[in-house]
């Protein structure tokens, strides 16, 4: 089956960054750029050294770009004139474009950079006309140009295109479920302190359909779990635009691994329409990231919105056309705060923190000899289909080089190793806990990917999962962030329990319901309309939510949908009262 698992199992880089003494080891892969070019697809992320591409947004395949410039963020690739061009953020001075023809020759003709920007998106028109939008910062908007589409310098003036609205868009209220006094990241409270706690408005990408042009940007701050986009729509490619009333189309607040901002939208080869988006863990250091791919699409009154209910589940990506509205997970999460037992731990990281779903916390052991290992005991009649195995840098010491690149990003100075650190794991299933079946073993593996996800060839009805770790990245401790394990639980689904909803101000509403019995999580829909309930947020162990993400002047509907190992029950959708 030809199955994904959001984040995205790419290798993300290891970086080092510091700040005078202070310093950070962390993996870090956001603001992807995703465009289909003769046929395949290329994928580039923000620090990374390369590119990857696919034929089927399956499998990718990683190609180093040493001309390119790796420490500049955002890296943008859109299609201009039949070549693929790249460019990407250098704030104080002029940044440059590539292109190529072909970019798998690795031959890419420099541009050179006329001014500076950040966060930059291009888009050609089809008429020929190419723009640039582009802009991060809490005090300044997303600008738009026109440029030369064969020198790329500016044709005209720069336009003032979106800018934050925290009066009337609840859902660019910074913090912690948009609580701006509920800041966790200790260097977010520093940035607060200094700049204030207006949103990043950032992550510009413009999308042209039926006529109409949709112009995406992020809010409010990659390190929070509501990172998101939303959209202005307009009649030309400067505007004038108004903002769309269904913002966010891009959001994941809750489940085991949130955000969903920062992205590209983009058809695949039959027509499809996916919105890659950059997800957050933020706990080694607040720019610890990983990429996620949602199925997207526009509905019949142009409403841009993305299907992302239960959106790091796993997800069949369909080899033909697809309704982006009824994709949901072929299997459910078996896993979640089963019985578990481990080798040893140290303290503060008991086993039981690789099942809670929660990419932020992690297992490990008492110390980094190899051979620890951590094994779950599965529910009766639970049949396996998958397994996702999460693993975590745990206090990661880089080694000293003599000769070691750094550069000043955004506020650190950083060094991006782009030498492979593999991790290696043995997984195994057993029916009775004494004999063992070996479902992936990644010893000897080259590459450094740590969310390794497993279709299994044959479904099976495992009772115990073992993860043992063996080498691991600079010789750290075995870590676990999530062992996930995927398939289908031989009972019923819940019984949905009713909602009830109160708005409590203009971008504020209460919704609380029941407790369902058997349910292991609640899935909680939201729109402007009971049959357009686009954004979800994904809940567990609790049965009310204070929704902040709401828009002033708009009515709202929500439903919530129980759900457990055998399965989800939708819920009637309610109004929200005013």
């Amino acid at each position: 089956m030809r199955a994904i698992c959001n984040p995205l199992d790419l290798p993300y880089r290891i970086q080092d960054l510091s700040i005078g003494p202070r310093r950070w080891v962390a993996r870090e892969g956001a603001d992807p750029s995703i465009v289909t070019f003769e046929g395949r697809h290329y994928l580039f992320m923000s620090m990374s050294g390369g590119f990857w591409h696919s034929a089927d947004l399956v499998d990718w395949t990683f190609v180093a770009t040493p001309t390119l410039p790796i420490y500049d963020y955002a890296p943008d690739v859109r299609e201009v004139d039949g070549h693929l061009v790249v460019c990407a953020s250098r704030r104080r001075t002029p940044c440059s474009f590539f292109r190529t023809k072909d970019p798998l020759s690795g031959s890419w003709e420099e541009i050179a950079g006329t001014f500076a920007f950040w966060d930059p998106n291009l888009f050609q028109d089809d008429d020929g006309r190419v723009y640039l939008y582009d802009g991060c910062h809490n005090k300044t908007p997303i600008w738009g140009r026109e440029l030369d589409p064969a020198t790329f310098e500016p044709v005209g003036d720069r336009v003032d295109l979106v800018t934050s609205d925290t009066e009337h868009h609840g859902w660019e209220r910074t913090g912690v479920d948009h609580d701006p006094g509920n800041i966790e990241n200790r260097t977010s409270r520093v940035l607060a302190k200094v700049m204030g706690s207006a949103p990043f408005i950032e992550g510009a990408w413009m999308t042209k359909h039926d006529g109409r042009y949709y112009l995406q940007y992020s809010a409010p701050g990659t390190e929070l779990n509501t990172y998101a986009d939303g959209y202005y729509v307009g009649d030309a490619p400067l505007g004038p635009f108004t903002p769309a009333p269904s913002s966010p189309f891009s959001s994941k607040p809750g489940g085991f691994i949130t955000a969903a901002g920062h992205g590209s939208t983009f058809q695949d080869r039959h027509g499809n329409w996916w919105h890659t988006a950059t997800m957050r863990i933020s706990k080694n250091h607040m720019f610890e990231r990983r990429i996620g791919l949602f199925p997207a699409g526009f509905d019949d009154d142009g409403v841009l919105f993305c299907n992302q209910e239960f959106a790091d589940y796993p997800m069949v990506v369909p080899d033909g056309p697809m309704d982006p509205r009824t994709h949901a997970p072929p299997w459910m999460l078996l896993s979640y705060r089963r019985p578990v037992i481990a080798s040893s731990a140290a303290p503060g990281h008991p086993a039981s923190l690789a099942l809670d779903e929660d990419i932020r916390t992690w297992w490990t052991p008492a110390d980094a000899s190899p051979g620890q290992s951590i094994t779950v005991e599965l529910a009766e009649r639970a049949t396996v289909h998958a397994v996702q195995v999460n693993l975590a840098e745990h206090e990661l010491r880089a080694p000293k080089r003599r000769r070691r690149e750094k550069r000043l990003t955004a506020l650190w100075m950083r060094h991006i190793d782009t030498d492979d650190h593999p991790a290696e794991f043995l997984l195994e299933g057993s029916i009775d806990g004494t004999s063992w079946t070996t479902l992936r073993d990644t010893r000897g593996r080259t590459t450094n990917r740590t969310h390794d996800f497993l279709v299994l060839d044959e479904p099976a009805a495992y009772r115990h999962i073992r993860l043992t770790g063996f080498r691991q990245a600079y010789d750290g401790p075995f870590a676990v962030s999530g062992l996930r394990v995927f398939g289908r639980g031989g009972g019923e689904p819940p019984v949905p329990t009713p909602p009830s909803a109160t708005r409590i101000g203009p971008l504020d509403a209460r919704i609380r319901w029941p407790r369902a019995a058997g349910a292991q999580g609640y899935n909680l829909r939201y729109g402007l309309a009971p049959d357009k309930l686009y954004c979800s947020w994904l809940l567990h162990d609790q049965t009310s939510l204070d929704l902040g993400a709401l828009n002033a002047g708009h009515d709202y509907w929500v439903a919530v949908d129980p759900f457990n190992e055998n399965g989800v029950t939708r819920g009637e959708a309610i109004p929200i009262p005013s």
